[in-house]
């Protein structure tokens, strides 16, 4: 537990002990770990803005080919997420297929749920998609919860290819233009918080935005009566 937490809080470190180890096979691990951060639900623990801003921060000191690593990752990251839909959309009907809440289980796998989950994906499904990315171990099961609702797929390819190339461009291009700064370099433990915390202020942007339009509304519907 003790090297998790200090290989995530310290991937610059190690990314470049990676480097000099296995040559170009770390591009086949970049590959494989953003492809399994967004494409497996039992991995949703893997880093992911933290590792992309290592990897622009060692393609900026010349370790790593920008170019290449901006097309394999946004690849592995459109790649995963289209999986993870499928996984959810063969899955989904199988699991959640009771019709009755006389129990836990059948409270639990309602189709109902599968219903919900189509109504919300198809009046925000791009907006989830898309700022799901952002946000740790939500970007894991955003694809997988809108395969299970049956989301249209041309317009979950559309914001899967858009949200994966402005995930890895935007993490990527940070690390590029600000990993090798001094300060940067020597307090990585904040940045990475810091990637993490700003990676949470859209979902709670859109939660209180809505939470403020509904208390309105309630107001308002006082106010009438």
């Amino acid at each position: 537990m003790d090297y998790l937490l200090d290989l995530f809080l310290h991937l610059d470190t190690h990314l470049g002990e990676f480097v000099s180890l296995y040559g170009v096979w770390i591009y086949g691990l970049l590959f494989l770990i953003v492809f399994a951060e967004t494409g497996l639900v039992v991995t949703p623990f893997l880093p992911g803005d933290s590792l992309l801003f290592a990897a622009g921060a060692l393609a900026a000191a010349s370790l790593l080919d920008l170019r290449l690593i901006l097309v394999l990752l946004v690849v592995a990251a459109i790649l995963g997420d289209a999986v993870n839909y499928s996984v959810g959309h063969f899955v989904g009907p199988r699991v959640f297929h009771a019709e009755d809440r006389t129990s836990f289980w059948h409270r639990l796998l309602n189709r109902d749920h599968l219903r919900e989950a189509h109504g919300f994906f198809e009046r925000y499904g791009g907006k989830a998609i898309v700022l799901g990315r952002f946000v740790p171990i939500v970007r894991t099961f955003v694809p997988f919860v809108a395969g299970c609702g049956s989301m249209s797929y041309p317009q979950f390819a559309f914001y899967n290819v858009m949200g994966g190339i402005a995930w890895v461009g935007l993490c990527v291009g940070a690390g590029y233009a600000f990993g090798n700064m001094p300060w940067v370099k020597d307090n990585f433990t904040f940045v990475v918080l810091g990637i993490v915390f700003v990676s949470l202020l859209p979902m709670a942007w859109h939660f209180f935005q809505r939470r403020f339009h509904h208390a309105l509304s309630g107001d308002a519907d006082t106010n009438l009566e």
